[in-house]
């Protein structure tokens, strides 16, 4: 029998990721007991070494790990830098393990855009993302043309009219965008109101996350 509220481990790398994901379930998987599970110097140090190191992975998947030996029935990453980690861990894991992105990457690729902005508040966490969608994509749709797309003035920033200021600021202008994805769960919130504004979608791995969980869930318990 399928559990009526399910445990589902947000395993996070940053504290400002947690709060798009929880908001995100309550939306769409609202029976959902989410359970945070964080290190917040996993970030950092990926940053300081320049990429996600051996010894960093290893300490996410301790995390994952940990979630797992503890009765969680799902597991999402609310980092993007560490999905390659996800990936392996749901290759031997009995639950599912989402990295934070793939849902809204399928989105991106299957949606029929011709040219889309990909957006980070860094470098490292946009060179990161633009090199797992081009590997997520491959093969799909060869006609989609990427933008990338540095929004430095959102880093840090929680406050949501500010956070989508910013965004906008980065992306108005580029000519012929049909769709922009944004590459950060802290920056997820922004999504609506940008969409609104530039009157184009935004995709933002929260929601399409929390729904793809939802829906693997109910389908193990069918």
């Amino acid at each position: 029998m399928a559990e009526t509220s399910p445990r589902i481990a947000l395993v996070g790398a940053v504290a400002a990721a947690a709060p798009p994901a929880e908001q995100a379930f309550a939306a769409v998987f609202g029976e959902a007991q989410t359970w945070n599970i964080l290190d917040d110097r996993l970030i950092a140090d990926a940053l300081d070494a320049g990429r996600v190191t051996a010894p960093l992975a290893a300490r996410m998947t301790a995390l994952i790990d940990y979630a797992l030996a503890h009765g969680a029935a799902g597991v999402l990453l609310t980092c993007s830098m560490y999905g390659p980690v996800a990936h392996a861990v749901a290759a031997r894991a009995a639950v599912p393990v989402l990295a934070s992105d793939d849902a809204a990457f399928a989105d991106a690729a299957a949606g029929g855009f011709r040219r889309i902005a990909l957006v980070a508040s860094l470098p490292i966490p946009l060179a990161d993302a633009r090199a797992r969608f081009d590997a997520f994509r491959s093969g799909r749709e060869a006609g989609l043309e990427v933008v990338d797309v540095l929004a430095a003035d959102a880093a840090g920033v929680t406050d949501a009219a500010v956070l989508t200021d910013a965004l906008e600021r980065a992306v108005r202008g580029i000519p012929d965008l049909d769709a922009v994805l944004l590459a950060q769960y802290s920056i997820a919130p922004a999504a609506d109101a940008l969409a609104a504004r530039l009157g184009i979608p935004v995709l933002a791995g929260p929601g399409r996350a929390a729904a793809l969980m939802r829906d693997l869930l109910h389908t193990d318990a069918r």
